[in-house]
């Protein structure tokens, strides 16, 4: 064999790859509601209401997983994100109404939240490109410093938000789907837009394939990944308003349990720990996938002791059946 047919043989296989890649999560996926419909009834299952219910769960996991595959994309790592999120609810809680403190922002409160949270990423990622300390350095500094500030914002009581709007917000549904669940949808759009139809978009794929090509042609490598970080820390913070919004207080246990159920979604999704292959469509995937799981888990009465442990494994078969191996994963 020549070695342009050598060089041929090994691309088809690479595209053979990628495809089986692509379509391992989705069969997954629909084995799982197969599964868990025979387990647990159609009628129980498939129920609108737990349909519904699916819905509201995913909200949260969904903007955080898609922060974060941006992230993964470069090929970094995010170990922030409990924190992030947890000081967003927090501060989200703080300015608005609340039974604890006068402050009473609005909106605008909203928005100072998701702008702390967007300072938190765009530090991380200064940090990281300019001082040369390796992400996950950075992001899990930033972990216990976001905590820290959400703390002392509602000086640790108990934070009830009585902001009329957030109230109204918590009960609203549109066409019967939760108005939190349609934000993270939007958010999965605005993200899919960014990925496919802008040049940043392109230049995330160039980085995490080998960041010296974009650097060749005089895309500035350093600035893409402040980027990132910045988006990655917009959605945290979106999704730390969600859980304020959700339960209806500002604490800093609204970011608890959310960064490592995020990472599985998005490598169940398909998305490579080594960069430059993925995207949110496959982290949706992985985030509907993660959220079945819990949910069917618990319509099947599965008891909360040994949960855990079955997650554990139906994760660890889905990573089997969905990810690369064989590559070394580096943070850069």
């Amino acid at each position: 064999m020549t070695i342009t047919q050598e060089f041929g043989e090994k691309v088809r296989r690479a595209n053979t790859k990628d495809k089986i890649m692509r379509v391992a999560p989705i069969m997954v996926l629909v084995a799982m509601i197969i599964v868990f419909t025979i387990l647990c009834g159609f009628n129980v299952f498939l129920a609108p209401s737990n349909i519904v219910a699916i819905l509201k769960q995913l909200a949260i996991p969904l903007c955080v997983a898609l922060g974060l595959t941006f992230v993964i994309m470069i090929g970094s790592i995010d170990l922030s994100i409990n924190g992030v999120v947890g000081m967003a609810g927090s501060l989200a809680g703080v300015f608005v109404a609340n039974e604890v403190f006068d402050y009473n922002f609005g909106a605008f409160g909203i928005l100072l939240a998701i702008l702390s949270a967007i300072a938190a990423g765009f530090l991380i990622g200064v940090i990281h490109v300019y001082l040369r300390v390796p992400s996950f350095m950075v992001s899990f500094a930033f972990m216990y410093i976001c905590q820290g500030i959400g703390r002392v914002s509602y000086h640790s009581r108990i934070l009830k938000i009585t902001d009329p709007m957030i109230i109204r917000l918590a009960n609203l549904s549109i066409l019967s789907v939760p108005f939190i669940s349609w934000i993270a949808l939007l958010m999965f759009v605005i993200c899919l837009v960014i990925q496919e139809y802008t040049a940043f978009g392109r230049h995330v794929y160039a980085v995490g394939t080998n960041e010296a090509i974009p650097r060749a042609v005089g895309v500035n490598v350093g600035h893409v990944k402040v980027m990132v970080f910045m988006l990655a820390g917009l959605l945290s913070g979106v999704a730390g308003v969600l859980g304020a919004i959700r339960l209806g207080i500002g604490q800093i246990q609204i970011g608890n349990g959310q960064m490592f159920p995020a990472q599985a979604a998005v490598v169940i999704g398909g998305t490579a720990l080594s960069g430059g292959k993925g995207g949110v469509q496959r982290t949706l995937v992985g985030v509907l996938i993660m959220t079945i799981l819990n949910n069917g888990l618990l319509m099947c009465n599965v008891s909360a002791f040994i949960t855990d442990g079955v997650q554990g494994l139906i994760i660890l078969l889905c990573v089997i059946l969905t990810c690369e191996h064989g590559k070394t994963v580096i943070s850069k």
